[in-house]
């Protein structure tokens, strides 16, 4: 069965004090945080890449990365593809704002794979490191689609206090789900910080052990053609000349929570005891750096990571 990892590297993160922080080496060999996605993705049995960049920054990425990957994947019978994100990339009808120079979120990230995607996928960011089981768990999953039920989605679950960094506050989609485990919202919450107790947000206590959306879901062929149809209503609730259209995003998480609310969609919740890390902030990076050494030294990966596939 074709199953693909799609991930979404076309940002540039602002908070990371500038350059391309998904580019950085963390590993002993130089390897990026990709590098371990990748690798994890292939040995829970997904067999295609689709990497989301923007034509700017191609040459880099490929010299960071894809061109490495791709010698990797040919002996691994992993198809790998590129899809582009592009500020003019718009629905039909619809005009760039002028002076609009912000890019329009993630889930415009993943709409620019239509054309490329026709099986199941999951969707990652490239600067998190999500850990094994997630990639197993989202992988059993989507093996059950039915394409007459294109709607039933998932998503990986991370406990909270696995997700937070020494170095500031993280924004968060907190998870609220049914006693069945599917989620029913996602509460997007600013500035959550460690606490010697747990966590909280702007001074008010956060459950640590709830289970947060880390960007990490699983999606079927189909969605990206709900995802157009989202873009559409996207930019027909913007007020033209507004100060909306210069900054407002289409996002993955917030769409997917309007479908939610709407009974279009289902999305199960796949708890994961994995810590998340990713580098948020440039102090983020040394940690980062000794978190995969000490993976390497328990014996999670080979120090030639790709060695054991």
């Amino acid at each position: 069965m074709k199953l693909s990892l799609v991930i979404m590297a076309a940002g540039i993160g602002s908070r990371f004090g500038g350059g391309i922080k998904q580019l950085e080496p963390v590993g002993k060999n130089g390897e990026i945080i990709m590098d371990f996605s990748i690798h994890d993705a292939i040995e829970a049995g997904f067999n295609k890449i689709v990497f989301i960049i923007r034509h700017d920054i191609e040459e880099a990425f490929k010299e960071a990365i894809g061109n490495r990957i791709e010698k990797i994947c040919s002996g691994l019978g992993v198809e790998i593809e590129y899809a582009f994100q592009a500020l003019e990339d718009l629905p039909e009808g619809v005009e760039l704002p002028a002076g609009r120079t912000k890019p329009w979120g993630t889930g415009q990230a993943v709409l620019s794979c239509k054309g490329k995607i026709n099986e199941p996928f999951v969707v990652i960011n490239a600067d998190d490191y999500y850990g094994k089981e997630a990639f197993v768990k989202i992988k059993e999953f989507l093996e059950g689609y039915d394409k007459n039920s294109p709607e039933k989605l998932c998503m990986a679950g991370f406990v909270l206090k696995n997700t937070l960094s020494d170095n500031g506050g993280v924004t968060r989609g907190v998870c609220r789900m049914d006693d069945n485990g599917y989620l029913t919202a996602v509460d997007e919450t600013p500035d959550i910080v460690k606490t010697e107790t747990g966590a909280s947000a702007n001074g008010v206590p956060v459950d640590a052990q709830s289970l947060v959306s880390m960007n990490m879901w699983g999606l079927t062929p189909e969605f990206i053609d709900v995802l157009e149809d989202g873009f559409i209503e996207f930019f027909n609730g913007i007020e033209k000349g507004s100060e909306r259209e210069m900054k407002a995003e289409y996002l993955l998480p917030i769409y997917i929570d309007e479908l939610l609310k709407k009974g279009k969609v289902s999305v199960k919740v796949l708890k994961t005891s994995d810590k998340w890390f990713g580098v948020t902030y440039k102090e983020d990076k040394p940690a980062v750096v000794e978190s995969f050494g000490k993976l390497i030294e328990a014996g999670v990966y080979k120090e030639d990571l790709f060695s054991d596939l």
